[in-house]
């Protein structure tokens, strides 16, 4: 005991030593003039404050009807009016975003900021209120762009996120909570962030700046004042702000917004393989110098791939270039590229590396002998199904249908996820969205067999 004691002792009279040695050096540094006497980043925030907007929207959503409101007797006894419970609800939602186009009114946000909104409000931080309209999003990336009509607008200029560093220091703004206009500060925690299954295009910039609800569309600035990332997600526990927070960069964003404007849609490039990433064992049989790149499992016959000669069991290493670290890393840089645009692949083949190039096709998530009715199916919960769409990783390995949305459902409740791939229903294999609709209607409980990556198991979906 006295031992511990005076361990502790010792400890507490080191930090406070080493505490005012620190002390006297930053003293030190102040008086020499290494270091401001006035350090704030008041006047940057000032100077990008105008440029970051609160946004609220009002929409209604469907609703699952109950077979219980459907009962006349229920609905007396409860005094309900006839027709049953109603089959919309209204639905409200706070966020942020951020212009980018003053001239124009252009504002870069979240797409599930918006998604379902039937009407749009932007404030300044001045407190002006404007009515905003949709001008394109992309579920995808999660990306949209908005725009306002009002001359007196200032925008935050597009920085180049692909020079940013782990460790440098960043800015999130926003509107956390509702609460209005915040600012956070932290540093770049990681790069390249990919395979959380957020959304289906990720190359998120991590940081620890403080992220919380509603800052979702907000901007994350550098030290110059400029938008090098879109503040879309946050991984703590109970949905708050644990020093874990992701922002698109600029670099992804500036090509959706890009697309929208002149579309009005997103155009993606289709290469037409399956792969994964390089692991050690993986760089180790084909002699590759360093843990990266992408192998090639599959070429979907009469694509840009196939057409250029890519074979399985390919690892592409590079694009125009620029180095390819995993298939995510390919999926994207592909995914940003138009239809019709050539890319030169650097390849390696039997140990050997060479340069072909490919001509890209268009993507397209749903093939087009299905319609939005025959996709959408109410009777399972809600979800939102269609055919497996090429550029999905099981994609020829299985057969099934895929989740595009579980929605407000009890498909949601039940833990069906966007991408699952259910192979069964009621032990019934399903092939084909004919298949779904086929089953669906024998019966009031669904038991549901799905595929997640490596992974199978079963939900129960009434």
């Amino acid at each position: 005991m006295k031992t511990t004691r005076a361990l502790n002792t010792r400890r507490i009279l080191m930090a406070a030593v080493t505490s005012a040695a620190l002390a006297l050096g930053i003293a030190a540094a102040a008086q020499a003039g290494a270091i401001p006497k006035d350090v704030s980043l008041a006047p940057l925030v000032k100077e990008v404050s105008p440029a970051v907007v609160n946004i609220s929207t009002r929409g209604t959503v469907e609703v699952e009807d109950n077979a219980m409101f459907r009962d006349p007797m229920f609905r007396r006894f409860f005094n309900l009016p006839e027709g049953g419970q109603p089959r919309e609800r209204e639905t409200a939602s706070l966020g942020s975003g951020v212009i980018v186009d003053a001239a124009n009114g252009y504002i870069l946000t979240n797409e599930h900021v918006i998604s379902d909104a039937d009407e749009i409000t932007v404030q300044l931080v001045d407190g002006r209120e404007l009515e905003a309209e949709v001008i394109g999003q992309d579920e995808q990336s999660d990306i949209a762009v908005l725009k306002i009509n009002n001359g007196k607008l200032s925008a935050l200029k597009i920085g180049n996120s692909d020079s940013l560093e782990v460790g440098d220091y960043v800015l999130a703004l926003g509107n956390p909570f509702g609460l209005g206009h915040t600012v956070t500060s932290g540093i770049v925690s990681a790069k390249g962030r990919s395979g959380l299954g957020i959304e289906s295009y990720e190359d998120f910039i991590q940081t620890d700046a403080a992220i919380n609800r509603g800052n979702s569309g907000g901007a994350l600035i550098n030290l110059q004042g400029e938008l090098v990332g879109i503040n879309t997600a946050i991984l703590g526990p109970g949905g708050g702000n644990a020093g874990i927070g992701f922002a698109i960069p600029t670099s992804m964003a500036r090509n959706i917004m890009e697309q929208i404007l002149e579309y009005g849609e997103v155009k993606r490039g289709l290469l037409g393989i399956t792969g994964s990433a390089v692991n050690a064992v993986i760089a180790d049989v084909y002699d590759l110098d360093e843990i990266r790149g992408a192998v090639v499992t599959r070429v979907t016959e009469g694509s840009g791939a196939d057409e250029a000669g890519i074979k399985e069991d390919d690892v592409i290493l590079e694009v125009d270039g620029d180095n390819v670290d995993n298939f995510q890393d390919l999926r994207n840089t592909i995914g940003l590229r138009r239809p019709g645009e050539k890319v030169e692949l650097t390849i390696v083949r039997d140990g050997k590396q060479r340069r072909v190039t490919a001509t890209l096709g268009e993507y397209q998530q749903v093939a087009q002998a299905d319609s939005r009715e025959e996709r959408r199916s109410s009777g399972l919960g809600g979800a939102t199904l269609s055919a497996i769409p090429d550029d999905h990783p099981l994609y020829g390995e299985v057969e099934g249908v895929v989740v595009e949305s579980p929605g407000s459902s009890t498909a949601r409740r039940e833990g069906l996820q966007r991408g699952d791939i259910i192979t069964s229903i009621n032990r019934e294999p399903v092939a084909s969205m004919r298949d779904v609709n086929r089953i669906l209607g024998e019966s009031e409980r669904y038991l549901v067999k799905v595929r997640r990556n490596d992974a199978a198991f079963f939900v129960v979906i009434d």
